[in-house]
């Protein structure tokens, strides 16, 4: 099958979760069909990028770049035309004429489109082509909690933006005949009277690159990792290093928190101290994993499934959550991870896995024998393949 896809960023390096995503269901679809791939970029591409993207794209590798000028004027244009924010950040209308160019002259059988932010491109030809849209979480909720949380002068452009968002989401539905989410607690917040039809892929897990390392040092006593100038991941950090580690230091007067990832911003690096390490990015984040004795996710905000957490759990670590990560997860409290909604309920999960280090092995066990039976990447995306295959007879 000769299957488009499209993507808002270019999928390597691995460092946020769309493109982790993205990368490796191009990985498994790459043997069974010809890609051409399309995706945006707003930074530049590195020759190594190219080199670990490449190799998937039998059927041809665009990619537009985005500059703050376009970026700039594309998102004027969708205030003045009612379209979400997200939405306008990455239109451009020179991408647009090369995604109708592919579509005339690579003539796909299917359409694979990532995130409602690329679904602008392919409103022209709906009902052309068959298409599948990727939610992968839900926008509009995320910017919803955090216009709750937002500085005052934030909030009304936040809310604002979450109901133009709620809109959008709604209204793609209909330009596409399949549709795919992460988790079913995402798949309830699409308002769309047909949203039960939305299929549930999830995400997988690398086994081969996430192993245990239990002759690693424990150097730190708490990790929390991911893109941290990402607001959901910012607003976890704050909420461990002010809230919930002054309390675990109740208990372990000296237990260090690391706080791992990408681009920390401000208020991610005003947490830095004596107990709190602030890393920026590591080369490798497995020995983040491996360097810690509990894994700490207390997300209060966004939506989707935490990579971070299925990596923790593959490497066998401990792991402390919020029912909000933990609804998207489908893990058992108790069995595969401790799940806690409060400051001092969290504090009190993370303390106990630090004193009792029988418990903790057991807990990390369980928890990598379950994400690994179900978190698998190619049983996930050949259920997204599924629905790639529908569209194709539908056609003939």
């Amino acid at each position: 099958m000769k299957l488009l896809v499209l993507l808002s960023r270019f999928p390597y390096p691995l460092d946020k979760g769309d493109k982790l995503r993205a990368f490796h269901q191009l990985r498994y679809l790459a043997g069974h069909h010809e890609i051409c791939l399309f995706a945006l970029s707003d930074e530049d591409v590195s020759d190594e990028a190219y080199a670990a993207v490449r190799p998937l794209c039998r059927g041809g590798l665009v990619v537009r770049r985005l500059r703050r000028p376009g970026i700039a004027r594309n998102m004027t244009w969708a205030l003045a035309t009612g379209r979400p924010l997200q939405v306008g950040y990455f239109y451009d209308p020179a991408a647009q004429r090369l995604v109708d160019e592919l579509l005339r002259d690579f003539r796909p059988d299917h359409v694979y489109c990532q995130l409602i932010r690329m679904a602008e491109y392919l409103r022209p030809h709906a009902g052309r082509v068959p298409m599948t849209l990727d939610y992968m979480d839900v926008f509009s909720a995320g910017v919803a909690r955090r216009a709750t949380q937002a500085p005052r002068w934030q909030r009304s452009v936040l809310a604002l933006e979450a109901q133009r968002l709620l809109a959008y989401e709604a209204a793609a539905f209909d330009w596409f005949q399949h549709h795919t989410i992460i988790s079913d607690q995402d798949r309830q917040l699409i308002q769309h009277p047909r949203r039960a039809e939305i299929d549930i892929v999830l995400n997988g897990i690398d086994t081969d690159f996430f192993q245990p390392r239990p002759e690693a040092a424990k150097t730190c006593d708490v990790l929390f990792c991911g893109n941290m100038s990402y607001h959901p991941n910012v607003d976890a950090a704050c909420f461990l290093a002010e809230e919930i580690m002054p309390l675990v230091r109740q208990r372990h007067p000296t237990a260090r928190l690391l706080v791992a990832g990408t681009t920390p911003a401000p208020r991610v690096q005003a947490l830095a101290s004596a107990h709190v390490e602030i890393s920026g990015w590591v080369p490798d984040i497995r020995a983040a994993y491996a360097s810690a004795r509990v894994f700490a996710a207390p997300m209060r905000v966004g939506t989707g499934l935490q990579n971070k957490l299925l990596e923790a759990m593959a490497m066998a670590l401990p792991c402390v959550t919020t029912p909000l990560a933990n609804n998207a997860l489908g893990a058992t409290d108790g069995e595969q991870v401790r799940v806690a909604g409060t400051a001092a309920e969290l504090a009190q999960a993370i303390s106990h896995l630090l004193e009792d280090e029988a418990e903790a092995r057991a807990l990390a066990a369980r928890g990598q024998a379950f994400v690994t039976a179900r978190y698998t990447w190619a049983g996930a995306t050949a259920r997204l393949e599924a629905r790639f295959g529908e569209g194709a007879a539908s056609r003939r």
